[in-house]
């Protein structure tokens, strides 16, 4: 069989509990129910950095955030393996958000129609980096002024400060962020002469806050009760020094058109969450849109399809807003594989995986070898269900300091079935939880006397993973490539 095409997805701050076929009632996610149900769901994926930047990186690197050196959101990078997929035959397109550093880098793309955070001024801490990107022409042309955390503080300052970054869509719906890039792949499809086999990455903007969806997708999500999380003082005065400067700075320095609070209430929270979940619902309807140009054009007879996020948002849990954190509401999200002819056996798995887990099982589809230096692991062991798949004991995240998370140097998160323990370089406090009896992760057990031995164990674990790690890099031990999936 032919090399297939292959459809990389993916959505910038989606949690795992967004796909209604997956045990998320409340959502309204037809599209992404069908990739689910017909396809293969990963139901614990888990990403490697809480940040885009360190997330992506490892994703196309095949590398954790200490193989590739990239722990933050500021620091350069390009692409590794998508190159050889051009030099393998494959035309290579992204139409939307890559988060390369800097952001108009080719990126072994043949083509990239870019398209980057939805609340970027071009000017202050983007001003080095910063380039006007498709959408920004776009608006431009319409005559429409883009919206910011500075055009919507100086309409409505009280307004601003209530709203806890979401606010309704008021400018044109084509031009709505997530819109404009399902058009923009649709227009790309059917201009295009179908070929070479194709290797396309759509990145969509959203659900990243702003939460913006249009008013008629929030109209659809008017009466739905969603989950809202309860936050005690107990659980918060448990966590880490780190946590509280990064709350007082999501407080004090708003982020992406996030006024944060302390004083939220239930109200606040199912308003904040339902516009979150309407994003996800425009961002379904655009997924609809292009299988059905992908199918229309002949893409789908001999194609992998794939759909994940670079990580996920807390969303008012353990007090918390967007990322920086550890906990499973941020670094565990949604994994999809769906193909009418490759050997995907359907249905949901829960065993441990991780994000950039994506990037050798490309290249296995695609008859390329895996670089020897990876530490990602193909999944098509998983997918198939071959006998000697061996699964991940345990997952792991880092994160580093940066313009946002100033509370700690270096962040490292190692969990597996039941423990999750959360270390801080520089504080002898962290987290442990025991995800058996506490899977909400509200109760810090690192100061229990009677886990003390158990905790040790586990850091001295992560220590010794990062000392592997670190040898890995620097010595690339040579090793047979995997054999490429014959298809």
């Amino acid at each position: 069989m032919s090399r297939p095409n292959i459809i990389l997805i993916m959505t910038d701050q989606q949690r795992a509990d967004t796909i209604g076929a997956l045990g998320a009632p409340w959502m309204q996610t037809p599209h992404l129910d069908r990739l689910a149900t017909e396809g293969a769901a990963f139901t614990e994926c888990f990403v490697t950095s809480p940040v885009c930047v360190g997330a992506r990186a490892s994703l196309f690197t095949g590398k954790y955030p200490h193989g590739c050196q990239v722990f933050s959101n500021f620091q350069p990078w390009q692409p590794t393996w998508v190159s050889s997929l051009a030099d393998h035959g494959y035309h290579c397109v992204n139409i939307g958000k890559m988060h390369i550093n800097p952001y108009d880098a080719p990126g072994g793309f043949h083509q990239r129609l870019i398209m980057e955070n939805k609340d970027r001024p071009m000017f202050l801490e983007e001003r080095d980096r910063a380039i006007y990107d498709e959408w920004d022409k776009a608006l431009h042309a319409r005559k429409l002024v883009k919206p910011s955390r500075y055009n919507r503080h100086a309409a409505d300052p009280e307004g601003y400060k209530r709203a806890l970054g979401a606010f309704a869509w008021d400018l044109d719906t084509d031009m709505h962020p997530d819109n404009f890039i399902g058009d923009t792949v649709c227009w790309w499809l059917e201009d295009r002469k179908n070929e070479d086999p194709l290797f396309l990455q759509i990145g969509f903007p959203g659900p990243h806050p702003p939460y913006d969806p249009t008013p008629d997708a929030l109209a659809a999500y008017a009466d739905v009760d969603i989950p809202i999380p309860t936050i005690t003082e107990a659980e918060l005065s448990a966590q880490p020094a780190a946590q509280h400067t990064l709350r007082d700075n999501m407080i004090d320095f708003n982020f992406d058109s996030i006024a944060w609070r302390r004083d939220l209430s239930p109200a606040d929270l199912l308003r904040l969450r339902r516009h979150y979940a309407a994003n996800v619902s425009m961002i379904d309807h655009q997924v609809g849109r292009i299988m059905a140009a992908l199918d229309a054009r002949g893409y789908l007879d001999n194609a992998l399809v794939i759909f994940t996020s670079d990580h996920a948002d807390a969303l008012g849990e353990h007090g918390h807003i967007q990322k920086w954190t550890m906990y499973d509401s941020v670094v565990r999200v949604p994994l999809l594989f769906w193909s009418k002819n490759l050997q995907i056996k359907p249905g949901s798995r829960d065993e441990l995986v991780q994000m950039f887990d994506v990037a050798p099982t490309i290249l296995e589809a695609a008859g390329l070898p895996i670089p020897a230096d990876f530490e990602a692991r193909t999944l098509w062991g998983a997918l198939s269900e071959r006998v000697d798949h061996q699964p991940r004991d345990a997952v792991y995240a880092e994160l580093a300091r940066d313009h946002i998370q100033t509370g700690s140097e270096f962040i490292l998160m190692r969990r597996d079935r039941r423990w999750k323990i959360v270390i801080y370089l520089d504080d002898t406090a962290g987290e442990l939880y025991d995800l058996q009896a506490d899977p909400s992760e509200v109760h810090n057990l690192w100061h229990a006397e009677e886990l003390r031995t158990l905790r040790d164990e586990l850091a001295a674990s992560c220590h010794q993973w990062l000392e592997r790690g670190a040898l890995f890099a620097n010595r690339r031990p040579s090793r047979s490539p995997q054999r490429a999936m014959k298809i």
